[in-house]
C-alpha cells in the first residue's frame, strides 16, 4: 500500500474512532437517535483534539443514505463524497481565512436554498473566533432564524473570543485533552497496523509531547517512524523531537546542587553541539523541576509527571532539594524563559539563568531556614507582577513630586511672569496657555458633540478587552495606558484622555501608538487611530462646549481690559484660574 501520512490514514471516520470524547459522542449520537437536531452547535477545545472530525462525522450520520443513524456507514456514496469533500451541500469553511462579512453575507444567501443532493445542509466553519465583529453580526441574523434544513457547526480553540449572542445560540461541547493513557494505547494500536516496532516508553513521551493533542501524537510517531525505519525506541524519539533525557537533567540537578559551575557550563555547550535549541533546553528544563517539585510535595505523582518516564528514579534528586529551591529555581527559569522570546543570544541568557539556579542557596535541606530560601527566590527570581507594582509605585512618587515642583515653580514665577507678559498698553500677551492649547485635538468641537454618539458606545463598551489585549501585546505599555479612558470618537479616531502628561507623552512615541492601534484594528474591527489629550482639557472643552475650546483657553484672561487694574487685583485676591474677563 501506498504510503500517506498516518493521520490521514487515521483521522477517525465513525464515533467509535474518537478518542477521549465518549460525553460528546453520546449526547450527539442520542440527539440523532431522538430525531431533536438542533441547528447550531460549538466545538470548542485545544487543538488535535478531534473537533473538526467530530463534526464531518456527524454531517455523514444525519445524511448518510441508511440514516439517520448513530454512527454513518462509510460505505454509500454519500458518506464517501462526504469524507472526500466533494459534496456542495456539506461545507467546511476555514474562518481564518474568509474572515470578512462579504463572504458570510454570500454564505447567508445561499443557506436559504433547500439541499440538492442531502437530507441537511451542514456548514462547518473552522477557527470560528478569526472572523471580524461586522462578521459575526451578519453570521447572527442566520442563526436567529435558521432554515430548518440547515445545521451549523462552529469550531474554535478560544472561545472567549466569540461574542456571547452567538455562543447562546448554539449548543455547546467542550472537547478535552486525550488522557495519556489513551494515547498511549492508540499510538501503540496504529504502530501495530503499520508494522512499526515502538517501544513502549518512546510512545509514552510522544503522548506527553502531544500535550493531550491527537493529531500532534499522531504526527510525530509518523516523523520518528520515517527516520529510524521502522524501529522506534526512546532515544530516538529525544534525537528527533530536540528533547533531552531526564538523566541528564538529573546530572545538571546534581552539578547545580554542588556548585559546580564548570560542570554546568560544559553540559550547556554539549547540549547545543548536539544541536538541541536554548529555547527547547530551557523548556525541557523547566518540565523537570516541575516533575522534581511534583515528585516532592505528592508521594504518588507518578500520572503528574509531564516528562519524566519512570518517577521513582529521581526520588533521590527531589529529597536533596527543599520545596522552597523548587520555587525558586522554577520561577527563576519561567522569568528567563519570558526574556528568552527577545534575546538576540538566547544561549548567553540560558547560561545565565543556570548560573542564577546555582546562587541559590542549597543548604536548605540540611536545616537552611524557609525565609532564607524565600528571600533568595524573590531576589534572584522577581516576577513581572511585582516588578510591575514596583514601577508604578516609583511613577507615582515621582509624578508626586513633579506636580509639587510645577507648583511651586509657577508660584514663584508667577509675578515675574506677569510683568513679562505686560505690553507698554498694559495688556497680557497671548502666551499663558499655548502649550496646553497645542495638545488638544484641531477638530475637538466634533469631539465634544460625539462623546455621546453611539459608535462611541461601541468603544467604551469593548475597552476592558482592549485593555487586556494590550497587556497581552506589552506589558510595559499597558502600564502606562490604563490610567487614561476613553472620552469620544469621531470619524476614524478614538480620542483618549489622560491625568498625567508623562503616562499621555509616553503612549504618543511612535512604536508605543502603533501597538495600541493593531489592538484597536483587532477589538473595534475596523482601522482607528488614536488620538490624546488631557483630562483636564478635555473637561475644560465639556464646559466651554458653546465656544471655540481652543479659542478659549489661549485666549484666558486675555482681552481689552486685561492690564487694568482691578483686573488685576482680582487676578491676586482670587487667583487666575477662578477670574474670567468679559468685555
Amino acid at each position: 500500500m501506498e504510503h500517506i501520512a498516518l493521520y490521514r490514514a487515521w483521522r477517525p471516520q465513525s464515533f467509535q474512532d474518537m478518542v477521549g470524547q465518549q460525553h460528546i459522542i453520546q449526547t450527539l449520537q442520542n440527539a440523532i437517535r431522538e430525531e431533536r437536531i438542533s441547528h447550531a452547535y460549538l466545538f470548542s477545545g485545544p487543538r488535535g483534539t478531534g473537533k473538526t472530525s467530530a463534526a464531518k462525522i456527524f454531517a455523514k450520520a444525519i445524511n448518510c443514505e441508511h440514516g439517520p443513524a448513530i454512527e454513518p456507514c462509510n460505505e454509500c456514496e454519500t458518506c464517501k463524497r462526504i469524507t472526500s469533500g466533494n459534496i456542495m451541500d456539506v461545507l467546511e469553511i476555514d474562518a481564518a481565512s474568509n474572515r470578512g462579512v462579504e463572504e458570510i453575507r454570500d454564505l447567508r444567501e445561499k443557506v436559504k436554498y433547500a439541499p440538492t443532493e442531502v437530507r441537511r445542509k451542514v456548514y462547518i466553519i473552522d477557527e470560528v473566533h478569526m472572523l471580524t465583529t461586522e462578521a459575526f453580526n451578519a453570521l447572527l441574523k442566520t442563526l436567529e432564524e435558521p432554515p430548518a434544513h440547515v445545521v451549523f457547526i462552529l469550531a474554535t480553540t478560544e472561545p472567549h473570543r466569540l461574542p456571547a449572542t452567538i455562543i447562546s445560540r448554539c449548543q455547546r461541547f467542550d472537547f478535552r485533552r486525550v488522557s495519556l493513557i489513551e494515547q498511549t494505547d492508540r499510538l501503540a494500536l496504529i504502530a501495530g497496523e503499520e508494522q512499526i516496532e515502538a517501544d513502549r516508553d518512546a510512545l509514552e513521551y510522544i503522548a506527553r509531547l502531544s500535550d493531550g493533542g491527537m493529531r500532534d501524537a499522531v504526527s510525530i510517531l509518523d516523523q520518528v517512524s520515517a527516520f529510524t525505519d521502522g524501529k522506534v525506541t526512546y532515544t530516538q524519539v529525544l534525537q528527533m523531537t530536540g528533547g533531552i533525557a531526564s538523566e541528564q537533567f538529573a546530572e545538571l540537578a546534581s552539578a547545580l546542587l554542588h556548585g559546580d559551575i564548570a560542570k554546568v557550563l560544559q553540559m550547556v555547550e554539549s547540549f547545543m553541539q548536539e544541536g538541541k535549541s536554548a529555547e527547547k533546553c530551557m523548556e525541557n528544563l523547566l518540565y523537570y523541576f516541575r516533575d522534581v517539585l511534583m515528585i516532592k510535595m505528592i508521594p504518588q505523582a507518578g500520572d503528574l509527571t509531564e516528562r519524566m518516564l519512570d518517577p521513582e528514579i529521581f526520588r533521590e534528586t527531589a529529597s536533596a532539594f527543599t520545596k522552597e529551591q523548587l520555587f525558586a529555581m522554577i520561577d527563576t527559569l519561567n522569568h528567563y524563559q519570558t526574556e528568552m522570546k527577545y534575546a538576540a543570544q538566547p544561549q548567553m541568557l540560558f547560561e545565565v539563568a543556570l548560573l542564577k539556579l546555582g546562587s541559590i542557596p542549597t543548604s536548605g535541606a540540611n536545616g537552611s531556614s524557609t525565609a532564607d530560601v524565600a528571600s533568595s527566590s524573590s531576589s534572584h527570581a522577581p516576577t513581572d507582577a511585582s516588578e510591575i507594582r514596583q514601577l508604578k509605585q516609583q511613577l507615582a512618587q515621582l509624578e508626586q513630586k513633579l506636580d509639587k515642583a510645577l507648583k511651586s515653580g509657577i508660584a514663584a514665577s508667577g509675578e515675574a511672569s506677569d510683568r513679562n507678559q505686560t505690553g507698554s498698553s498694559g495688556r497680557r500677551t497671548p502666551t499663558a496657555r499655548v502649550s496646553s492649547a497645542a495638545k488638544i485635538p484641531s477638530q475637538i468641537q466634533s469631539y465634544v458633540s460625539n462623546r455621546n454618539h453611539s459608535d462611541f458606545t461601541k468603544v467604551s463598551g469593548s475597552w476592558g478587552k482592549i485593555l487586556q489585549r494590550v497587556k497581552e501585546e506589552k506589558v510595559t505599555i499597558h502600564a502606562w495606558f490604563v490610567n487614561c479612558e476613553p472620552v469620544s470618537i469621531h470619524e476614524d479616531a478614538v480620542l483618549v484622555a489622560f491625568k498625567h502628561d508623562m503616562h499621555r507623552e509616553t503612549i504618543e512615541k511612535s512604536v508605543n501608538k502603533q501597538i495600541v492601534e493593531s489592538v484597536l484594528e483587532e477589538v473595534l474591527g475596523s482601522s482607528h487611530r488614536l488620538v490624546t489629550m488631557m483630562q483636564k482639557d478635555w473637561l475644560e472643552a465639556i464646559e466651554g462646549a458653546h465656544e471655540d475650546p481652543v479659542e478659549a483657553l489661549e485666549l484666558e484672561h486675555e482681552g481689552e481690559n486685561a492690564g487694568e487694574p482691578l483686573v488685576d487685583e482680582a487676578i491676586q485676591l482670587f487667583g487666575e484660574s477662578l477670574v474670567v474677563v468679559k468685555e
